[in-house]
């Protein structure tokens, strides 16, 4: 992915520099297999890191400068976030009528605090519709790697792109009218409603991906199929293997790899919005 040397977004709030700590006194080898844990397991591993400091902050040590990668990592996820708030700005305007807002991404380290709980790396990034932003401890990113088998500059890419993608869900109402109903559901309709949100969220990434490449020429050979192998490896059913469980289908939040993949690349081929409607989607 061709990103150096490009405009970055100012949507960008980096709470790094707020002290990351060192997570109850693990090294980043630690830290980075708790987090794994977490996140393949689906389940918050926060108070395994408590000594990361108070979830006000970043981690509750002095403020701190931050290291060479960390600075790389945010000049890249700021980069990222530019290009999608130039494609989904066009996308609005040409396909809507209607102007976008972009999201603002809080980047952090280990803890913080968001309006919908606290944020960790253990949770992995998300987006929380109550204040509009997205959460990112780029940390992820060698989780991503070096855990989950998603390497690649444009697989850290997809990953950012998946969670713009929930704010424009969010900016177009389905996001606020797909949580109402998962709050009236029970916990399996309201998990098969979550696998719709996701994967429509894949979907529109895939439209950001084939937006990019021809707007901007970023994608290089082989970026493609970085972000399908990072769909791949975060599928549930994978993820569930990998942590030696016998997948679930009722359980699933995100969806399989497959349906992932598909559904990447289904955005990615068309471009079209219509062709990302996984509510009306008979098969998913």
């Amino acid at each position: 992915m061709r990103w150096q040397g490009r405009r970055g977004s100012r949507n960008i709030e980096d709470r790094r520099r707020l002290g990351a700590g060192r997570a109850g006194g693990l090294g980043l080898g630690g830290v980075l297999a708790v987090l794994a844990i977490g996140y393949v397991l689906g389940i918050d591993v926060t108070p395994l890191l408590q000594g990361a400091g108070p979830a006000g902050g970043g981690g509750g040590g002095a403020p701190r400068e931050l290291t060479a990668a960390e600075r790389q990592a945010g000049e890249f996820v700021a980069v990222t976030l530019a290009d999608t708030e130039e494609i989904w700005t066009d996308i609005f305007a040409r396909d809507l009528g209607a102007s976008y807002r972009p999201a603002v991404l809080v980047l952090f380290s280990d803890v913080t605090a968001s309006p919908c709980g606290g944020a960790s790396g253990a949770t992995g990034p998300f987006y929380c519709p109550l204040d509009r932003k997205i959460y990112l401890d780029t940390a992820f990113f060698a989780t991503l790697a070096e855990r989950l088998g998603a390497r690649g500059d444009f697989a850290a890419a997809y990953v950012v792109a998946h969670e713009v993608a929930h704010h424009v869900q969010n900016e177009l109402g389905i996001l606020g009218e797909a949580n109402r109903l998962r709050q009236q559901a029970s916990a399996a309709r309201s998990n098969a409603i979550s696998v719709r949100i996701e994967l429509q969220a894949d979907c529109l990434a895939g439209i950001w991906a084939r937006q990019a490449e021809a707007r901007f020429g970023t994608l290089e050979p082989g970026d493609v199929e970085e972000a399908m192998n990072a769909a791949r490896q975060i599928g549930d059913d994978t993820l569930q293997r990998n942590a030696g469980r016998r997948p679930m289908p009722d359980s699933f939040t995100h969806g399989t790899s497959e349906q992932r993949q598909r559904w990447f690349a289904n955005g990615y081929r068309t471009g079209a919005l219509g062709d990302c409607d996984t509510f009306g989607a008979e098969r998913l």
